[in-house]
């Protein structure tokens, strides 16, 4: 296969903060957006390299043309030239000390502050993992959305207009990712693209013959046999020394033919349609809901009917006539009937939103999940974002927040977890789960109970994508700033109320800033009382 590509690490880090080289940058577009900075900083750096050798070249060529207009002189008449004392002293004094100043002068390297400057933030780039993650990230907005390879191209995403645009070079390094992950089904996808824009004129470093290769391939791993013959004589015909075109060639044509005999069929030439998205099926994966909740995100199959409309009211909420909330109640509307969801309207203020971003952001840290069979905190692909865990000691904002809560829902937080900020990077998402537990040997339920209720503040609006999903009863929820949902996970009895397994669907555009207050059991045993069934 052709050489992998290598690309100068556009995104860089701030040195302000001080994370790893492991630190999983492209789960956080709040951190991101720092390295933005540290690039300008280091163009900036470049600026004054350039302007520090245009300089250096200025002050030899002036030498240089000076010495010229000196030289013709003095070598048509090289005696008469040096019989005059001066030009003899002058001569005597260049070739001593002048000429050694000039050597100096080209001696001297200007690169060695912009190398310097480099040196400072290396540490900090984005490594081979973070480029892969972001790469992932595209291909699973592209399933999500249902986005073909040629749409990020060109950078038309729903809704919004870009000229941030794929190269040849980076749709073929996008091709080669899921290759290298045998991801076949998004490799046609991504060296289909890249061969497209070869084949419109467009210049790139990566060779025909090379996205041929790896095309060719990965369309017979998806068993169309037709097409990968097609694919691979049209790679013997730009490169008939390609060392493995001809064979591969002989051995598709070769199972190609026995397959045909088996069947009893003759060959038909290949399909003359481009490769496209919905060409070949998306290989199934470990979410039975995947279909389901994928369609929520996009906004299709949401069950929200006139019936079920004319059950949902708005109304002004005082927390059981809480004395904090009776002069200035809480706009709440309902979003959902059963299981019951409301929203809070102006629950957080901008002025309060960015002072827990401050004071998160630093903490922010690779989210983890729980692995179900070791009960260990793990990192997964199913869920990528950064979260970071703020105590009300720590700023008198989080300790108003946590009494509002209080107030509202009029359930005790002494024994909720701490406020949970999270931030969603490229394609940011959080699969379909439960947020109460159902492990019974679980730690969290020997102290304070199970995971009663789910506070959930947005603190950011999102151009796109970025809903929460609940796939089974068909409703999706979609960001607000400043509002907060609120839902039970428990039936009164304390039974998991299974519905309520949600999802935060990838962030299509924008950065996605959430955080969740999770309600525990205990002390809430005369503020929510049991049922008398299981499912009260």
């Amino acid at each position: 296969m052709g050489k992998f590509l290598s690309v100068f690490p556009w995104a860089l880090f701030c040195c302000c903060f001080c994370w790893s080289s492991q630190a999983d940058i492209f789960t956080s577009i709040g951190q991101m957006t720092d390295l933005i900075y540290t690039e300008k900083e280091l163009v900036q750096s470049l600026k004054e390299y350039i302007k520090a050798e245009e300089s250096k070249l200025a002050a030899v060529k002036s030498w240089a043309n000076k010495l010229d207009t000196l030289t013709r002189v003095s070598t048509s008449d090289p005696e008469g030239y040096v019989g005059h004392p001066v030009n003899a002293y002058k001569l005597m004094k260049r070739l001593n000390t002048e000429w050694s100043e000039l050597e100096s002068l080209v001696l001297q390297d200007p690169s060695d502050g912009f190398i310097s400057n480099m040196s400072v933030h290396r540490q900090y780039f984005p490594d081979e993992e973070d480029e892969k993650g972001a790469a992932k990230a595209l291909m699973r907005l592209q399933d999500t959305y249902k986005l073909d390879s040629e749409s990020f191209s060109k950078g038309k995403l729903p809704g919004v207009h870009s000229n941030a645009l794929l190269t040849v070079d980076d749709c073929y390094d996008m091709g080669k990712t899921a290759y290298n992950d045998a991801d076949y089904y998004h490799a046609v996808l991504w060296m289909q693209q890249s061969l497209r824009q070869l084949d419109a004129g467009e210049e790139a470093v990566v060779s025909k013959a090379e996205v041929l290769d790896y095309l060719s391939y990965s369309v017979y791993q998806m068993g169309d046999l037709p097409r990968a013959i097609e694919l691979t004589r049209r790679l013997v015909a730009i490169d008939p020394s390609h060392q493995r075109a001809g064979g591969n060639l002989r051995y598709f044509e070769r199972l190609l033919s026995k397959q045909l005999m088996e069947l009893n069929q003759v060959e038909q030439p290949a399909s003359e349609e481009p490769i496209q998205l919905g060409t070949y099926a998306r290989p199934k994966d470990h979410l039975p809901e995947r279909e389901t909740y994928e369609a929520l995100c996009r906004g299709e199959g949401v069950k929200m009917t006139t019936a079920r409309r004319s059950r949902l009211f708005c109304r002004y909420h005082d927390g059981n006539r809480n004395p904090r909330l009776l002069l200035k109640p809480m706009m709440e509307e309902d979003e959902w009937d059963s299981p019951h969801i409301v929203r809070y309207l102006s629950f957080l203020s901008d002025d309060e939103i960015e002072k827990i971003k401050e004071l998160a952001k630093p903490r922010l840290a690779r989210a983890t999940v729980r692995d179900p069979k070791t009960g260990v905190l793990t990192t997964a692909n199913y869920r990528v974002s950064k979260s970071a865990w703020l105590e009300g000691e720590d700023d008198p904002v989080i300790a108003r927040v946590n009494q509002r809560i209080e107030d509202l829902i009029d359930l005790t937080v002494e024994t909720a977890e701490l406020l949970q900020v999270a931030n969603y990077g490229v394609g940011g998402q959080y699969e379909p789960h439960y947020d109460f537990s159902r492990r019974p040997f679980d730690s969290i339920l020997k102290a304070d109970g199970n995971r009663l209720a789910t506070f959930l503040n947005y603190m950011s609006d999102v151009e796109a994508g970025g809903a929460t999903v609940f796939p089974d009863f068909g409703a999706a929820i979609w960001p607000r700033k400043g509002t907060a949902v609120f839902w039970y996970n428990l039936f009164k009895s304390g039974e998991g109320d299974y519905r309520t397994r949600h999802a935060a669907c990838p962030v299509l555009v924008g950065s996605k800033w959430v955080s969740n207050k999770w309600i525990h059991e205990r002390g809430q045993e005369f503020r929510r009382p049991c049922g008398l069934t299981e499912v009260d």
